[in-house]
């Protein structure tokens, strides 16, 4: 079957019941017929269930489907999404490894990066995704993983996967890549020598606004010992948001394909606007990685980010001005989203850490959703109007 296909197909194993939607698994453990089972089980010896923190039947569904589309050998799903980031780090790198990763990335993950790894004698560099040729130069001998976005929240910075998956095969470095907002409908990272992909299926695999999620997939040999770190450090996804997230990846194909398009079109539509600086969007030819971005996704994706004339105080009347779109931290909804980064999600950061990371005074985000295209844009418009 095709991966679109497996993501509504598979399913947990049926019960005696037969029943055709598969049931909620809300457990905490699992019971044994008798002390040989309970042993063999604890042993690793099977695959028997054990205790939710550990695997549930909602929970693999959901990572089966995940490992089917993203075409990857195995996975782990997590709480959240940075839940997902920080265990594929905590993982895999010890005292004494460099992790190198583009500058672009979410604010939580930066945070992450440069003030809880170095607590544990982790080291790190980031590297311009504008700027391929240096990034060689910023691998050391104990360089262990290269961590990217693509594209990168929420500067949608696109990075070369082809290019990148050669560098790290090279250097025999893990590659670990966010696919969160393109999904695997519209990018395979996989396919380009990724050793790992995270998401936060909060996001697009969702879809809808309504749980937390993260998951891991990947090299087998890795996700074992990500499966063995969040067994005892315990961030397990729970099995009525497992059961939410797989029923979503149902309808994750038609989504994305929605997203895209009400996105491109209001980028097409925006992007001469006398108001703004400047509009990025993949699938714009005005786009820096335009043709990186066209090799390796299937259609732009759902969000675009533009720059305000004005700059945060221009960006907060903006979000004020709004009458349809939703105010909120998440992404990917049904429901068009707008984002103020430099006064919300990157406020944390230094003036230099946002511009450094491509956060300008006035950068809007916004998550297109699946209301009608005329609806979406004429609310965009009358906002930056009103803002000037």
């Amino acid at each position: 079957m095709k991966p679109e296909s497996e993501s509504i197909r598979i399913q947990a194993e049926q019960s005696s019941h037969r029943e055709h939607s598969v049931p909620v698994y809300l457990t905490s453990s699992f019971t044994f017929e008798d002390a040989e089972q309970m042993r063999a089980a604890f042993a690793d010896e099977t695959e028997d269930n054990i205790y939710s923190r550990f695997s549930n039947p909602n929970c693999q569904e959901f990572t089966d489907k995940m490992c089917a589309l993203e075409g990857a050998e195995a996975g782990y799903a997590t709480a959240s999404g940075m839940s997902a980031v920080f265990a594929s780090f905590m993982a895999l790198l010890k005292s004494g490894d460099h992790l190198l990763s583009a500058r672009s990335i979410f604010g939580s993950t930066h945070t992450i990066i440069s003030k809880f790894l170095p607590k544990w004698g982790i080291t790190y560099s980031y590297a311009d995704p504008n700027k391929p040729e240096e990034w060689e130069k910023l691998i050391k001998p104990n360089t262990r993983m290269i961590f990217v976005e693509t594209p990168s929240n929420p500067g949608l910075d696109i990075i070369d996967l082809d290019w990148l998956g050669k560098l790290a095969k090279k250097h025999k470095i893990i590659l670990n890549v966010d696919n969160c907002f393109a999904t695997p409908v519209l990018q395979l990272p996989i396919h380009y020598g990724a050793d790992l992909v995270t998401h936060s299926a909060t996001k697009y695999l969702d879809g809808q606004g309504r749980v937390l999620g993260g998951v891991i997939v990947g090299k087998k040999e890795l996700i074992k010992e990500i499966y063995t770190f969040c067994r005892s450090t315990g961030p397990a996804l729970s099995p009525f948001n497992a059961w939410v997230l797989s029923k979503s990846l149902e309808t994750l194909s038609l989504r994305m394909e929605k997203h895209s398009d009400n996105a491109r079109l209001l980028a097409e539509r925006l992007q001469k606007h006398k108001e703004l600086d400047w509009l990025r969007y993949p699938f714009l030819p005005s786009h820096p990685q335009y043709a990186i971005a066209k090799a390796q996704m299937k259609l732009g994706g759902g969000v675009l980010t533009f720059q305000l004339k004005g700059g945060i105080e221009r960006g907060r009347k903006f979000l004020n001005a709004l009458k349809m779109a939703s105010l909120t931290a998440n992404l990917g909804d049904t429901r068009t989203i707008a984002t103020h980064p430099a006064s919300t999600t990157h406020a944390k950061l230094t003036e230099e850490e946002r511009i450094l990371s491509g956060i300008t005074p006035g950068l809007v985000r916004i998550s297109v959703g699946l209301e009608n295209i005329e609806d979406i844009a004429q609310d965009i418009e009358q906002a930056i109007d009103f803002s000037k």
